[in-house]
């Protein structure tokens, strides 16, 4: 052991590995509580892999906006490993106990476990739900794949204190994780979060129940059947009457979507929908995606798609994510499918739905002042200008993260919820779910589709009619990518740059003000003067520039190593009437953010 511990902290001298990461091997070397993973770490030594041993071990992995996300490594404090996904498990347990004791909560508590097609996802399902029976927990569980949505579902309906969805959602085939919900079916939000946070960092002992045994002795109840009919029967009553004469072509992107999206489609009246071949198949390899990355937000993932469905005369494409709870869409530009298609954005998407959902509520005489439309602070402000045409609320001052949406839908009254979305293809109707889903929002998207071609139009001509109206939004986001220990450091950097020496212009365009939504301070650019800002607290920066409707929001990602640069350009409606000249004009002003952005990064990155 003494060799083992003078190896490191000569590595840490010589730096080979970073000084967090030599305390944190430290630790899994003599703690007991890591005294399974032991002998790997050793070897590790014994074999000089400094620069795999500092990648695992450089930083505890956190819990971001979707829970506890990363790469799959055997051993790690920095890796999805047993270990890791054991301490998220048990610090869930011990604090929803500790919780419900404080409540005065009598009778047992139960969990609810799903999980999807990455590689490991059914053995830490296993594992969790071993833990969460030892902690003396009934667990409900999908035993099949089922999508994230289902789950949110299943929390709600069993009448749960908390749920775990095994799922890496859109990351590459390396990576996996939990996201953590509570008896809302809602991601944990403030306290709770910190407060499992607290428990999961200082967890020592994981007590497990062996599966098998749980299992056989009812501890552990599977419910698919009886979750798929209550899913399905709730998600279909969000539907609305129209014309269903649409060629649907569906992709699942390898995973769990086909279950809850073709009987949903079929008993909305859908009956000419295909599932898309090459991507049918369940795989945590992703194997017909580009680069192996099943995300509906990359357009790549959309050609061979497209190609079939010019030949084959459908009308619309949609793509759901691993975990089906984001949708992506393409449609053809006109009405010929055998012509010309492109894909939407998240932004464009929720456009499109929120009129759709809107247009139909109006038409039907169920909406009043009092109904709202909900999204994020870095989702496009043509959602809001949509929703104030049908005299209805937006609800927008909000933190990345479905989980703020949830919140907000409890808080206002689920029964004046009208639409949630944010830019990352994250769409809910209903009182039913308190997540994205994936599946009622390809019923919706294919009702629309079906009611344009009722009326002769394209999507893609809808949507540039909704411009007309409000103004020509584009958005676009920027990933600087920083990795490591060094890339934290960086990011770090960027934040405080971004904050204290912001940029002067962007695409010639002066930056007006700085709104810091960690300091919740608003700085004029040109006095220096601040004052309170208003709304959420977290790490985001807003940078507004002089022409209305343009900013760009900056933060760092909850779930990789990057920050996440949101880009929000607008015309105004009487600017966007010749539609070419307006996007000509947002183009070059995107193209100079982006570059000025970039700069700004390596200088201050």
């Amino acid at each position: 052991m003494q060799e083992l511990l003078s190896a490191v902290d000569s590595a840490a001298r010589d730096s080979k590995i970073s000084n967090s990461a030599a305390g944190h091997i430290r630790s899994w070397l003599t703690e007991e509580r890591y005294a399974p993973y032991r002998d790997q770490v050793a070897q590790h030594i014994r074999d000089g892999q400094w620069q795999k041993l500092d990648d695992v071990f450089w930083t505890i992995i956190p819990f971001g906006t979707g829970g506890r996300r990363g790469r799959m490594y055997p051993i790690g404090s920095n890796a999805i490993n047993d270990r890791t996904i054991g301490e998220s498990a048990q610090g869930l347990a011990n604090y929803v106990l500790e919780y419900a004791k404080r409540e005065g909560r009598s009778g047992q508590l139960s969990c609810a476990i799903a999980y999807d097609t990455r590689h490991q996802s059914r053995h830490f399902t296993e594992l969790c739900a071993g833990i969460m029976v030892a902690a003396g927990f009934k667990v409900y569980l999908l035993d099949d794949y089922r999508a994230t949505p289902q789950l949110s579902f299943a929390v709600r309906y069993k009448k749960c204190d908390c749920g775990i969805m095994v799922t890496a959602s859109h990351n590459p085939p390396s990576d996996n994780a939990v996201k953590v919900y509570w008896s809302s079916g809602a991601q944990v939000l403030p306290p709770h979060d910190k407060a499992i946070i607290e428990r999961v960092m200082s967890c020592q002992e994981i007590k497990v129940t062996p599966f098998a045994e749980a299992l056989a002795d009812g501890r552990v109840e599977v419910v698919t059947e009886e979750i798929d009919q209550a899913f399905l029967e709730a998600a279909a009553a969000q539907a609305f009457a129209g014309p269903r004469d649409a060629r649907i072509l569906y992709s699942p992107l390898h995973g769990v979507g086909t279950a809850a999206v073709m009987p949903l489609l079929a008993r909305d009246g859908f009956k000419d929908v295909e599932v898309y071949g090459p991507h049918k198949e369940p795989s945590g390899d992703f194997p017909n995606v580009p680069g192996h990355v099943s995300n509906p937000e990359n357009k790549a993932v959309f050609a061979a798609p497209i190609e079939y469905a010019q030949g084959a005369n459908f009308d619309l494409i949609l793509a759901t994510d691993p975990d089906c709870d984001r949708l992506g869409v393409a449609a053809p530009l006109t009405t010929d499918p055998a012509g010309e298609w492109a894909t939407f954005d998240g932004n464009q998407i929720g456009a499109l739905l929120t009129d759709f959902i809107l247009s139909k509520r109006q038409a039907a005489g169920t909406l009043s002042p009092a109904h709202y439309v909900v999204k994020t602070l870095v989702t496009s402000e043509l959602i809001r200008r949509i929703a104030e045409s049908y005299s209805v609320r937006c609800v927008g001052d909000l933190l990345v993260g479905f989980k703020y949406i949830a919140e907000v839908i409890d808080r206002e009254g689920p029964d004046n919820f009208v639409f949630g979305t944010e830019e990352s293809h994250g769409y809910l109707v209903g009182q039913y779910a308190r997540d994205k889903d994936g599946a009622v929002a390809c019923m919706l998207m294919s009702e629309l589709a079906a009611e344009m071609k009722a009326q002769g139009i394209s999507l893609h001509t809808h949507l540039a009619n909704l411009h007309r109206k409000h103004g020509f939004h584009k958005e676009t986001l920027i990933n600087l990518v920083m990795e490591g220990s060094e890339g934290m450091a960086a990011m770090q950097r960027l934040m405080k740059a971004f904050r204290e020496t912001p940029p002067k212009s962007l695409a010639g365009i002066a930056v007006s003000q700085i709104r810091d939504y960690s300091n919740q301070t608003c700085t004029d650019a040109n006095s220096g003067d601040s004052k309170p800002l208003e709304g959420p607290h977290g790490e985001l920066i807003i940078l507004d520039l002089d022409e209305e409707g343009n900013y760009v929001a900056a933060r760092p990602s909850g779930t990789e190593p990057k920050i996440k640069l949101y880009v929000f350009t607008r015309v105004s409606p009487a600017e966007s009437l010749d539609l070419d000249a307006a996007a000509d004009t947002i183009a070059r002003r995107l193209q100079g953010i982006e570059q000025d952005m970039r700069a700004f990064a390596q200088v201050n990155g």
